[in-house]
C-alpha cells in the first residue's frame, strides 16, 4: 500500500471527523482514483463517465480534497447547481505542473470562442440544466471568425482540439453528421473554470491581433504568446 496522509487513512477506515459518504465507505483505491481523476480531468461532473465514485467522494469529503489540492496550489470548486467539482488555479499563482499546457494559438482561440458562446447563452437564459449550453461546430466556427483575424481550424484539427478540451471537462462532443459535416457540442460549465473572467478581455484583443511574420516572411508558427497575466486554467 502506498504512503498515505492521516486524513486519507481516517476516511478509508471510517474515522474521519468531517462526515461520511452515504452507503459503503471508500476504499483506498477509490480515494486514490478520485485524486487522480481530479488531476487529469480537472472539471468533473456527476455524469462524467468511467470515474467510479470520484465525483461523490469529492462532494462527501470536500475539506480533505481542499487541503490536498490546496497544498499543490489549486482551489477546489464545488458547484452543486452545475453538479460539478473542479480545480482552479488562483490568479497570479505560479504553474509548474503537468496540467498547465502552453496552448497553441488555434487552441486558445477555440477555448475563448467556447467561453463566449457559453457566457452569451447564460445571459440570454438559454442554458439547459446544470449550466450546459448546446451548440454545434458550425456555431463555433462562426464565433471564431468573429474574434480572430485568422481562418478557423479545418474540421479534423478542430475536432482534435475539442477532444482535448473534452478531457478537461470543457465540452461534450456528439456524433458527427456525415451529411451536414457538423458535430453537436455541449459546452459545460467547466469552461468558466478553464477561462477565468479576468482573462477574457485581454484574450479577445490578443486573438484578433495579426500573427507575427516568421524570419522567412510568412506567418508565424501558430505558437504566439498569449497576453501576460492570468492564463487559461488548462
Amino acid at each position: 500500500m502506498p504512503p498515505e496522509t492521516d486524513e486519507f487513512r481516517d476516511i478509508v477506515e471510517g474515522d474521519w471527523a468531517g462526515g461520511h459518504i452515504a452507503g459503503k465507505r471508500p476504499t483506498s483505491e477509490e480515494m486514490t482514483r478520485a485524486l487522480q481523476v481530479m488531476m487529469t480531468r480537472q472539471c468533473v461532473y456527476s455524469h462524467t463517465p468511467n470515474i467510479g465514485r470520484s465525483y461523490d467522494l469529492v462532494r462527501a469529503y470536500p475539506t480533505f480534497f481542499e487541503r490536498y489540492f490546496g497544498s499543490l496550489g489549486y482551489r477546489l470548486v464545488v458547484s452543486p447547481r452545475d453538479q460539478m467539482v473542479a480545480l482552479s488555479v488562483p490568479a497570479d499563482a505560479p504553474r509548474y505542473d503537468g496540467l498547465f499546457e502552453r496552448l497553441r494559438k488555434d487552441e486558445t482561440v477555440v477555448l475563448l470562442a467556447l467561453r463566449l458562446i457559453w457566457e452569451e447563452a447564460l445571459r440570454a437564459h438559454e442554458a439547459g440544466d446544470a449550466g450546459v449550453v448546446d451548440a454545434t461546430t458550425d456555431d463555433l466556427v462562426d464565433r471564431i471568425a468573429g474574434i480572430a483575424q485568422v481562418p478557423p481550424p479545418d474540421e479534423p484539427r478542430l475536432l482534435d482540439i475539442l477532444r482535448g478540451f473534452a478531457r478537461h471537462g470543457a465540452v461534450r462532443l456528439g456524433e458527427r453528421d456525415r451529411v451536414r459535416r457538423v458535430s453537436p457540442l455541449a459546452i459545460l460549465p467547466g469552461i468558466g473554470i478553464l477561462v477565468p473572467d479576468s482573462y477574457v478581455k485581454e484574450l479577445i484583443l490578443w486573438a484578433g491581433a495579426p500573427q507575427p511574420l516568421s524570419s522567412e516572411g510568412g506567418k508565424g508558427d501558430n505558437k504566439s504568446e498569449p497576453p501576460s497575466g492570468d492564463e487559461p486554467n488548462v
